[in-house]
């Protein structure tokens, strides 16, 4: 489709560039300035052709580069071609060359040495030298934005005269490659066939070309930004669906548990895991968690974590145990800047308890009815401990601690990420704790999944029409 929509630019040009010729050939009434016009419409067709074919191969920029010198040399007759691009520096360089093009400045005596290879050498010479904008013809025509046709070069003193007579200078012609003001350089030609001098119509000439070659440089840059687009979407996609596969596909409980969770990414790959493990027929470990930062490298370090968490939890009784050995089992994948907030439950319905560590996660919120207010209290929990990832192990094990809560039938456990608390609305405002809790307890009655809507449904009608600014992941477990 693209390479479609360039090639439709392309014939566009050429069509608006053909009257100007014809109407240049119907100026003239001689025979011969008739026959030049055709002539230069044909080169320009061409020059067009040789560019369309160019963006369809996909080359890289350094290949578009030469294969631009290649065409101007076809179409112009000239004996030389160079295309001379604007370097990071601000200077001016040779980024592609053709034939003996002769060097910007006069070669050292160690340089003349090395003119035994005379095609490569020069090619070398002009990549490698560097001269101001300014400097010379191609220098001025780079600081003017205007082309310059120097006829009787010999006659001209900002051209450099060489020894060796291969890199006489007859004739030049240099013109800027502009699109829409953006500029990509100047392409110049020396030394047309036949002992001659370039013509005012052949000037003419090369700077439709030059407009042409600038159309092609845009739209190859255009194309790599949509193909390089299109291949980031792909990964995005397929790194989200290998996420989708990592989050459990099912509610996984146990008797006497009410259970349901929910996940909603900011982007299309997100940072937060959730996960519910089985441990016993009594006692189910549940998981949430929230890397640092966004995108590819915190969903590659979510699933890092999911695998690690799978093989330790099954080996210990304790969570802050499990914790503390995640910490040293991701200890070699956190980049610095990275790191993880976690909290791992885990329900024993057998004991009526709820056994936690929290690495920095937040705080966990039960609610349940107090015996002696009778009212349905829901209460943020905490405990100490520190992000994975983020200090060394032995520091790690001595912050993280066990924290066991009564739940017995009717209580409520909550576990979520700040995506819900930190849901900001129009004006700035965070959704906050005091509204989750709010939302709890006016939800108590409902069964975990009718909770988990009503939560979320007062989150959105909180945010109103304000963007999703983090992943969100809640789950909700009532005792029945």
């Amino acid at each position: 489709m693209f390479f479609a929509v360039v090639i439709g630019l392309l014939v566009g040009a050429v069509v608006m560039l053909i009257p100007l010729l014809r109407a240049r050939a119907e100026a003239d009434v001689s025979e011969e300035a008739r026959q030049q016009s055709t002539q230069d419409r044909q080169r320009v067709v061409d020059f067009m052709h040789l560019m369309a074919e160019a963006l369809g191969e996909g080359l890289t920029r350094q290949d578009l580069h030469q294969r631009i010198v290649h065409a101007s040399i076809l179409c112009t007759g000239a004996l030389s071609a160079c295309l001379f691009e604007r370097t990071e520096r601000g200077t001016m360089r040779g980024a592609a060359i053709e034939g003996l093009f002769p060097p910007h400045r006069p070669l050292t005596d160690a340089a003349k040495a090395k003119l035994t290879t005379r095609a490569k050498f020069i090619e070398q010479v002009l990549k490698t030298e560097e001269f101001p904008v300014g400097e010379g013809i191609v220098g001025r025509v780079a600081s003017t934005g205007r082309g310059e046709l120097l006829a009787n070069a010999a006659a001209d003193a900002r051209i450099v005269r060489h020894d060796d007579p291969a890199l006489t200078v007859r004739s030049v012609i240099a013109v800027p490659l502009f699109f829409r003001e953006r500029f990509f350089g100047v392409l110049a030609v020396a030394n047309p066939a036949g002992e001659r001098a370039f013509t005012p119509m052949e000037f003419s000439l090369i700077q439709s070309l030059a407009e042409q070659a600038a159309l092609a440089l845009h739209n190859a840059e255009f194309l790599h930004v949509q193909i390089e687009k299109q291949q980031l979407d792909l990964d995005i996609s397929v790194a989200s669906g290998i996420q989708r596969m990592l989050l459990p596909r099912k509610t996984t409980t146990i008797d006497g548990l009410d259970l349901d969770a929910r996940y909603k990414p900011a982007q299309k790959i997100g940072g937060d895991l959730y996960d519910v493990l089985r441990l016993s027929p009594t006692r189910l470990a549940i998981v949430v968690a929230d890397v640092s930062g966004k995108g590819i490298p915190a969903s590659l370090l979510m699933a890092i974590c999911r695998t690690n968490l799978h093989q330790i939890a099954p080996r210990h009784d304790s969570p802050a145990r499990v914790l503390t050995e995640l910490n040293c089992a991701l200890s070699a994948d956190i980049e610095n800047g990275l790191y993880v907030t976690m909290i791992y439950a885990v329900i024993d319905t057998a004991l009526g308890t709820v056994t936690f560590a929290r690495a920095g996660h937040e705080l966990p919120l039960f609610a349940r009815f107090d015996t002696v207010s009778g009212a349905f209290l829901p209460t943020f929990v905490g405990s100490e401990g520190m992000p994975l990832g983020m200090v060394p192990d032995e520091l790690f094990a001595t912050v993280i601690l066990d924290h066991t809560e009564p739940f017995n039938p009717g209580d409520v456990l909550v576990l979520y990420t700040d995506g819900v608390t930190e849901a900001p609305n129009e004006d700035d405002k965070e959704f906050s704790g005091a509204r989750l809790a709010d939302a709890v307890r006016t939800l108590r009655q409902r069964p975990a999944q009718e909770m988990n809507d009503g939560i979320l449904e007062t989150v959105n009608r909180f945010a109103g029409e304000t963007p999703q600014r983090d992943d969100l992941t809640l789950v909700t477990v009532k005792r029945v």
